[in-house]
């Protein structure tokens, strides 16, 4: 993930990730104790890749998921 290159005191270019960190850990981290770092990762990356991108709808997509709103999206490019 690339780091931020705003300037200073401009914020914006962070509100997504600092929006993903919070439901991340509202979701996942803080129900959950891990037994090892090992488990987190997985617990984590299974967390992204199959419910948020996949399952979880967004309000700012028009509820769908995220793979359903980009699948509309090329859909629609290719039709366009």
């Amino acid at each position: 993930m690339p780091a931020s290159m705003s300037r200073k005191a401009n914020c914006w270019d962070n509100a997504p990730m600092e929006s993903f960190w919070g439901t991340l850990k509202t979701e996942l981290v803080h129900h959950r104790r891990f037994a090892s770092r090992e488990q987190a990762r997985q617990e984590i990356t299974e967390y992204i890749e199959i419910f948020y991108n996949r399952q979880r709808k967004q309000a700012r997509l028009g509820y769908l998921s995220t793979a359903s709103f980009r699948q509309q999206y090329y859909t629609q490019q290719m039709t366009a």
